[in-house]
């Protein structure tokens, strides 16, 4: 079938981005669209970051909706920071499972020390750089 594409007549045979045809790019979004409906949400990936420090807080952001849990400094500045992100990757595949959160939480060590706002010298803040 003949569709008007940007001004242009184009069939489903015709390449219209790169190697991909127009009737392919067409069931593409069709397939896109029907995803979203299903899942009632747009199909984004939504990383949550800063502040990550135990399974605890992966599992609440990922009850809160997101889709993955960006952690770095939360692991890598805790006691064993092997077993914690074993244990954070456990949290986000298991959220909606509270016994296994508490299971993976034990003996994990002291998380990320903390850093009290009010400690940080004014010319460190983020809202003071700049002009």
């Amino acid at each position: 079938a003949t569709k008007t594409l940007t001004g242009r007549k184009a069939d489903d045979n015709v390449t219209v981005f790169e190697e991909y045809k127009y009737g392919a790019l067409k069931k593409g979004v069709f397939n896109v669209l029907i995803e979203i409906k299903k899942i009632q949400r747009l199909p984004v990936v939504n990383f949550a970051a800063g502040g990550i420090a135990t399974p605890a807080d992966a599992a609440i952001m990922m009850q809160l909706g997101s889709d993955g849990v960006f952690v770095g400094s939360g692991i890598f500045k805790s006691d064993n920071p092997k077993k914690r992100a074993k244990a954070i990757v456990e949290a986000v595949a298991n959220y909606d499972k509270p016994e296994i959160i508490v299971e993976v939480s034990k003996n994990l060590g002291e998380a990320m020390p903390g850093l009290e706002i009010g400690s940080i010298p004014k010319e460190q803040l983020l809202q003071e750089r700049g002009w």
